[in-house]
């Protein structure tokens, strides 16, 4: 049984010269998945909106900034600027579009073209070191934090340019000769297994400091309003407010959604669920659907309130701590299929839930409606569980998901490979897997102490373990192009910090539009089997000698 299909007990295939076509009930199947848990966190956090937004006043800056950006459109004086960053939006995206049209026609079958361009030297192309010359990767460089770029050419130099080339050397003595290259038994059990240690160290670390931070921040509220030296806002009287954030808080709480039916239609939701996902996972018990969602709410609050004082949301963190739970809980008889389906709700509700009161704070800034933005959601939502499985079927008969370098999704190995840990999967990892991946462990969550520790000057050079583990599985070749697009924010800053500051977004958001739109009609040449007829690659002299005699 191949990797993709092995320890799974339900479909999978979706590609139409598979074992199952487009007419077979595995899309149905999917839709109905998405459309059972995708409401639920929606209707979890809205009884908390009034102490989150108006009573603690959390900052969620990310709704906060996007309130800032709403409410400057809007704004006369700042017309002008608006009008620029369109424009220069609509002129990159032009240019990424072209560019992925043109890079196209030269990437053949296989690796070819300008998305494996050797800068570095075809010896450290054969290692992963390549110019991918992907716009997108570019365009995040920009928008990504300097040592997010920094920490992904790092992790990308440590694994493909170190450690993997030294357990290279090890075939056949810490793990088997001749194994394909997806094996977990093989080299791909090390790189699985070390990625997922960075991960969860550096989600489990963030995930206790956050609950501390907010058990404290909770306790500190609730003392503040048993002494009365600091009222809550809905306990002053209203001429003690602002004007406008007196105004706020009557549009806000005026307009609102009843309790009675967040209550009513999150309880709807869960009783569907348990008896929908047990008859498209038959592992998934339907008590384990209950406790999922029993817990899904409390958990929702934490990240919700996390993500109100850091605008750090850890619902992977959640979701990973469910495949152990529930993959452990149902054991070998479908246990990691159980653990995957499983951590999908929790993740998915968690998720929704913190995104959900991102936007309350926004449309709170904005004046806008609760109401509306709790409409707005709902409509959203819909809008996703329609076209989000037409996207997965698109690029699932397209392209190699799971196999290309384009496609790697090194996620789904990666939560695959914690749900078989989950069921007592580590006799099946190559020889001291385990140990490097428990030093890789303490070494990200040393890292994280560290940086907690140091003051901001210093810890800011320190890497972040998460991105770092990012390449341990991809490869460094992306790595390469985000710290050009950090280059060029970094020089853009210096010469013109003001510009950069205005233009910087509107140009990296153009350049992975731009790129990302031009993946709609490469998919339908793909479906059409049209493919490009050239396939420009870069050989040593000796090679091209001989090919050329």
């Amino acid at each position: 049984m191949d990797e993709r299909s092995r320890n799974q007990s339900g479909p999978t295939d979706f590609r139409p010269n598979g074992p199952s076509s487009v007419k077979n009930p595995q899309l149905t199947w999917l839709y109905a998945f998405i459309i059972t848990v995708s409401f639920v966190g929606l209707f979890s956090v809205v009884p908390l909106r009034r102490i989150m937004i108006i009573d603690y006043k959390l900052p969620y800056p990310s709704g906060t900034a996007t309130a800032v950006l709403i409410n400057s459109f809007h704004t006369p004086k700042d017309e002008n600027k608006a009008k620029k960053q369109i424009k220069i939006l609509g002129k990159y995206f032009t240019i990424s579009f072209l560019w992925s049209f043109f890079k196209w026609f030269y990437s053949g079958d296989g690796d070819c073209g300008f998305g494996n361009f050797p800068i570095l030297g075809l010896k450290a192309q054969e290692n992963g070191f390549y110019f991918d010359m992907s716009l997108t990767y570019v365009g995040t460089g920009m928008i990504c934090p300097h040592l997010i770029n920094i920490s992904l050419l790092l992790g990308g130099t440590i694994s493909w340019g170190l450690l993997w080339p030294l357990l290279k050397t090890k075939e056949g003595d810490w793990y088997p000769a001749g194994l394909k290259e997806r094996d977990i038994k093989g080299l791909s059990g090390y790189k699985a297994f070390i990625a997922m240690a960075l991960i969860l160290g550096d989600g489990l670390y963030n995930l206790l400091k956050i609950l501390a931070v907010t058990i404290i921040a909770f306790y500190k509220q609730q003392k503040k309003k048993q002494m009365a030296t600091l009222p809550l806002s809905h306990d002053k009287p209203e001429e003690a407010l602002p004007p406008l954030e007196a105004q706020r808080n009557e549009i806000f709480m005026k307009d609102r959604v009843p309790l009675w039916f967040a209550a009513s239609g999150y309880t709807a939701l869960a009783a569907i669920s348990m008896g929908v996902i047990p008859k498209l996972f038959p592992s998934a018990k339907w008590y384990y659907i209950l406790i999922s969602y029993l817990i899904a709410p409390v958990m929702g609050f934490c990240n919700a309130y996390g993500c109100g004082l850091t605008d750090c949301s850890l619902v992977s963190t959640y979701g990973k701590i469910g495949i152990f739970i529930f993959a452990a809980w149902a054991g070998q008889d479908g246990g990691v299929l159980a653990g995957l389906a499983l951590c999908g709700v929790m993740m998915i509700i968690v998720q929704t839930a913190s995104d959900l009161m991102q936007d309350f704070k926004t449309g709170y800034l904005t004046l806008s409606s609760p109401r509306s933005m709790f409409a707005g959601q709902i409509l959203g939502t819909l809008m996703g569980c329609i076209l989000a499985p037409l996207t997965f079927w698109l690029f699932w008969v397209a392209f190699d998901v799971g196999i290309s370098k384009e496609y790697q999704t090194p996620y789904a190995v990666v939560y695959r490979e914690m749900a078989l840990l989950g069921i007592g999967g580590v006799s099946t990892l190559p020889k001291h897997c385990l140990s490097l991946s428990c030093g890789f462990f303490a070494f990200s969550l040393l890292t994280n102490f560290i940086k907690d520790l140091l003051p901001k000057k210093v810890s800011m050079y320190i890497p972040i373990p998460m991105a770092m583990a990012i390449p341990f599985f991809i490869g460094p070749y992306f790595g390469i192009d985000m710290a050009l697009g950090s280059l060029v924010n970094a020089v853009w800053g210096r010469l013109n910090k003001r510009e950069a500051d205005l233009l910087g977004p509107a140009v990296a958001s153009g350049l992975i539009c731009g790129d990302g739109i031009w993946t709609l009609p490469a998919a339908v040449l793909a479906l059409a089997k049209v493919n490009p007829s050239i396939c420009m690659a870069f050989l040593f002299r000796g090679q091209a000698a001989k090919l050329s005699g």
